[in-house]
């Protein structure tokens, strides 16, 4: 224990020594200089003058160190590392060379500030100021630049105009003042989704939705009802009559009317529309709906893959800034955190609020990292027992989870099963009249029946809802007892509670996979009959869609119907039960993967349902307002305070762990799991990538030869080579950088050092010239009283 805490220290005095710059090292290294410059000030020799400063001393020193190490360079490894660092700090470039011009431009910026003018006119000043030494460019040169510069003003203002447009820009604000960074980047969070759900509308939408909606599909008869015959299976589908359905509960479970509409995925043609433009001279067009369904799933998917990638790497490139300024991010906080545009005092507060609770947060991992330090190896046992013991208990908890939702599940469809055997047989021995009887009765009167059949329909989603909403407060009240870092927190919930969601995802996913595969599953009803599995892509699809429905409907009871009367107790109520019991903290990991479960079943159920990225759209803008509402009016700030950088890495983190794991079902299903006869684009087809592969087949040759080319060793061989030199090429211009990084570090000091060694000799100086001028007073002063004296005599 005592060596990792040694190494702790020594790790951080390591890190903390480039800015020491202590009046104790000029003292050691500079003692009784102040006769050498007191001369040198009164002759004004300033060359003379310069070879005094730390950094001079530094560059002689290591000169001399150079020229020594070249003697002995065969001697010692470590003498020529020594030497190379020695040789590039020496070669770094004398700042005080131009510091006059610097201390004359410094001085008219703050001379600049003092105006009392507007900001605007303020900044132009400025900038004219700064660009002053640039107007010595002549000809292209100056027009470069003059075009830089006007690209960089049009670039801020740009920005400036973008901010002043963001969405939601005064409710995140808000958000912020009173619960910190942390908690308003899970809204912006929420946003970013809310756009990218827009851009994977926008793909559905132009290359799915439009085309079948205004082109015509070719209608073919159906002579002799066959099974195996995909025109007449899909003609038995898509017109059996539905009106016996009721029309709110076709909505709510996506069955009846709305299952064959463009929503789900059996309504799509596996035809090639033909169609004409007339300003093309009627040219005939083709377009290729089941190229175009499966190549739509992909384009969205790689489109969320790159804007996930290129998020997350923002957001480490943040949190890389944050830790390597961790040791003056308080100044920064203090001296550079304020924002002097604020023009009103609720501005002002919020802002002033945000800067609370960012050093709060700050103080806060401090204090955790000083606990974690003063534990004894007795209290380390004991916190690694509990913790144990919790992870068995939460994994406990998660089976039976999974075992609840297997159950349940199970029992549903059974259920259903039953009824529509029922229904089935009945419907052969009555005729056309007595059914459309009862078909109008159906319509009139809502029954007992459809009641129970709704319910059983939605229990398993009930259930796995609940369980989402119960479990994650079971592991938050669980983890209190764990004693980890904030940060570690926020991690380790996370991990369990995407335990829970995806176990249930996958109970539910593997049950519904039972079912389709099922060898006595009726693939091709007739035109009387009606069983649910027969275009199990949409079965799916509705499942998928049951459960956002069901995620969506949970959330907006359990906001405004059950946490806002605690809340209301909470704070009019003056027992500490009633408190205890209504007070609610704004607990992130839980809200975080509220939203990362509805946009994995977004992305899982897209092939299946393309209407979903829709949906998903409106349901993220109305779960803005309803987290809103939650945040500022149910919760109260939580007492861990979660930092912005690290949570935006640990957001993207999460949805990229969801991507992935909604893209395998979907793959496994284009792969492996044959198509429905009566539905969808690939009726017909024993797999999706059949299709795929007979579309390959029929390109060009010279198109599928260079596609083939990729896969051989004659172009992965150089490729891989290629990689490796690029990927060697980065590393060494990233350690390059790193190198330099340290060096600018170490020139920073030699800075320091400068200053603080001029400013205590020249206070040497003036104490010098004080008692000088005290000495020809005093000897003025007793030649007067001698003279005086000499005078009286």
């Amino acid at each position: 224990m005592s060596g990792g805490n040694s190494k702790n220290k020594a790790r951080s005095k390591r890190q903390e020594g480039w800015e020491e710059a202590g009046g104790e090292f000029y003292q050691e290294l500079y003692p009784g200089g102040e006769q050498e410059l007191f001369d040198n000030l009164q002759r004004a020799d300033a060359a003379k003058l310069a070879t005094l400063l730390p950094s001079k001393q530094a560059r002689n020193t290591t000169t001399v160190k150079r020229a020594r190490s070249q003697n002995e360079r065969r001697q010692s490894t470590y003498a020529r590392t020594t030497q190379s660092r020695d040789i590039h700090l020496s070669m770094l470039p004398d700042l005080s060379e131009n510091l006059s011009n610097e201390e004359r431009t410094w001085e008219e910026i703050m001379q600049i500030k003092a105006m009392p003018v507007p900001m605007n006119q303020k900044r132009d000043i400025k900038a004219r100021l700064q660009n002053a030494t640039k107007l010595r460019l002549q000809g292209l040169e100056q027009l470069q630049w003059r075009q830089r510069k006007v690209w960089h003003r049009f670039s801020i203002r740009f920005t400036e105009i973008v901010g002043k447009l963001e969405l939601w820009q005064s409710s995140l604000r808000e958000i912020e003042g009173k619960f910190g960074t942390g908690v308003v980047a899970y809204f912006l969070f929420l946003r970013w989704l809310l756009f990218l759900n827009f851009g994977i509308s926008i793909f559905v939408i132009v290359f799915l939705i439009v085309p079948t909606v205004l082109l015509v599909e070719v209608d073919y008869e159906c002579d002799d009802f066959a099974e195996n015959s995909t025109i007449c299976c899909s003609q038995a589908y898509l017109r059996r009559n539905l009106t016996e359905f009721n029309v709110v509960l076709s909505f709510i479970q996506g069955t009846g009317w709305l299952e064959r509409t463009i929503l789900f995925y059996g309504v799509y043609t596996d035809q090639l529309y033909t169609y004409f433009i007339k300003t093309f001279w009627q040219t005939e067009f083709f377009y290729n709906m089941p190229l175009a369904y499966i190549l739509v799933p992909i384009s969205w998917a790689l489109f969320s893959l790159i804007a996930i990638v290129k998020t997350a790497a923002k957001g480490f490139k943040e949190r890389l800034v944050e830790s390597e300024g961790q040791f003056y991010m308080y100044c920064n906080l203090v001296f550079g955190g304020w924002d002097f545009c604020i023009q009103n005092d609720k501005s002002a507060k919020i802002k002033h609020k945000a800067l609370y609770n960012e050093i709060k947060g700050c103080l806060e991992e401090e204090r955790f990292k000083e606990e974690k330090q003063l534990r004894t190896r007795e209290s380390q046992i004991l916190m690694h027992l509990k913790r144990l013991l919790i992870h068995l208990v939460v994994f406990i908890i998660l089976i039976a989870s999974g075992i609840l939702i297997y159950v349940i599940f199970n029992y549903s469809m059974d259920k259903l099963n039953e009824e529509q055997n029922s229904h089935n047989v009945v419907s052969e021995f009555i005729n056309e009249t007595e059914q459309s009887a009862l078909r109008q009765y159906n319509v009139s009167e809502y029954s007992f029946g459809q009641l129970q059949s709704t319910l059983l329909e939605f229990l398993p989603f009930i259930t796995i809802v609940v369980l989402n909403i119960i479990v994650p407060e079971v592991f938050s009240y669980l983890i209190k007892f764990e004693s980890y870092m904030p940060a570690n927190t926020i991690i380790i919930t996370l991990l369990r509670t995407v335990l829970l969601r995806l176990s249930s995802l996958a109970v539910l996913l593997s049950q519904i996979y039972i079912q389709i595969t099922d060898p006595e599953r009726i693939k091709c009803a007739s035109f009387y009959e009606e069983f649910r599995l027969e275009c199990w892509e949409t079965y799916v699809g509705q499942q998928l869609y049951k459960l956002i429905l069901t995620d969506f409907a949970l959330q907006i009871v359990m906001t405004f119907i059950i946490n806002l009367p605690r809340a209301f107790i909470a704070r009019h109520s003056n027992s500490r039960c009633l408190k205890i019991i209504g007070t609610q903290d704004f607990y992130l990991p839980k809200h975080v993967l509220d939203i990362v479960y509805i946009q994995t079943i977004i992305w899982m159920g897209s092939f299946f349902c393309p209407f979903l990225p829709i949906i998903g759209t409106i349901f993220c803008f109305l779960i803005f307002y309803i987290k809103k509402f939650a945040c500022l009016t149910n919760c109260t700030p939580s007492p861990i305070v979660y930092k912005a950088s690290k949570s935006k890495s640990l957001f993207m983190s999460v949805l990229l762990l969801g991507f992935v794991i909604s893209i395998i079902p979907v793959a496994y299903s284009v792969a492996e799991i044959t198509p429905s006869w009566n539905c969808g684009p690939f009726r017909g087809f024993d797999t999706v990538w059949e299709f795929v592969v007979e579309t390959f087949d029929g390109f060009p040759y010279f198109i599928r030869e260079i596609v083939f080319l990729f896969g051989t060793s004659t172009f992965a061989v150089p490729a891989f080579a290629f990689l490796l030199f690029f990927l060697y090429y980065y590393w060494a211009v990233a350690a390059a950088n790193r190198h330099m990084v340290e060096v600018l570090k170490n020139q920073l000091v030699l800075e320091g050092h400068d200053k603080q060694f001029l400013l205590n000799r020249l206070s040497a100086f003036i104490r010098q010239h004080q008692k000088r001028c005290e000495r020809r007073n005093r000897a003025s002063f007793a030649d007067d009283d001698s003279s005086i004296q000499h005078s009286s005599r």
